[in-house]
């Protein structure tokens, strides 16, 4: 898909928006609906913050929802290809695709321990990290409330929409 100017999102109609940018958030496209109504946006920033925010102010539930609606890293979803195309080539830009055994079982175990402890799955922005990283980062996060990783995977949630974001709609200067 081509990239985006600022002003052309601006001018598109609420459901082609909704098209386009609703897989910016997992399996969520209510979170482009919410965006959709601060248009127009002066900035790639601004229309970040857009999204972020109608992220935030959603009800727990939904905010809960939108968290699992992640699949697991390296997961039964990537083993079955049914990851969305964006998930996909996010984990293999993290080599997620291509573990070794060993590597495959600790993911396995680590996803496991996170959803028995959370009943979420562990979300991270894996373009910022490699499958080392990953995994301690999983480790240390082991430690943390609920109420920690709820807000760390929103976090990371925002952190993934913004990437995805960027591939999506030119930068252009600033307002």
């Amino acid at each position: 898909m081509t990239r985006l100017t600022l002003d052309r999102v601006n001018d598109l109609g609420g459901e082609e928006f909704v098209r386009r940018f609703g897989s910016l958030y997992e399996h969520s496209p209510w979170v482009a609906e919410a965006a959709e109504k601060e248009r127009p946006f002066g900035s790639l920033g601004e229309m970040s913050a857009a999204f972020s925010r109608a992220v935030r102010e959603a009800s727990p539930e939904k905010q809960v929802a939108l968290v699992r609606a992640h699949p697991d890293l390296a997961g039964k979803a990537a083993l079955a290809g049914e990851l969305t195309e964006e998930s996909a080539r996010e984990q293999s830009s993290a080599g997620l695709d291509r573990l070794s055994p060993e590597e495959f079982e600790t993911f396995t175990q680590v996803n496991r321990e996170y959803r028995e402890k959370f009943d979420i799955p562990m979300v991270v922005a894996v373009r910022d990290h490699t499958k080392e990283s990953i995994i301690a980062q999983a480790k240390a996060r082991l430690g943390n409330t609920r109420e920690q990783e709820l807000e760390t995977a929103l976090g990371e949630i925002d952190k993934i929409a913004r990437i995805r974001l960027a591939d999506l709609v030119e930068a252009g200067e600033e307002k």
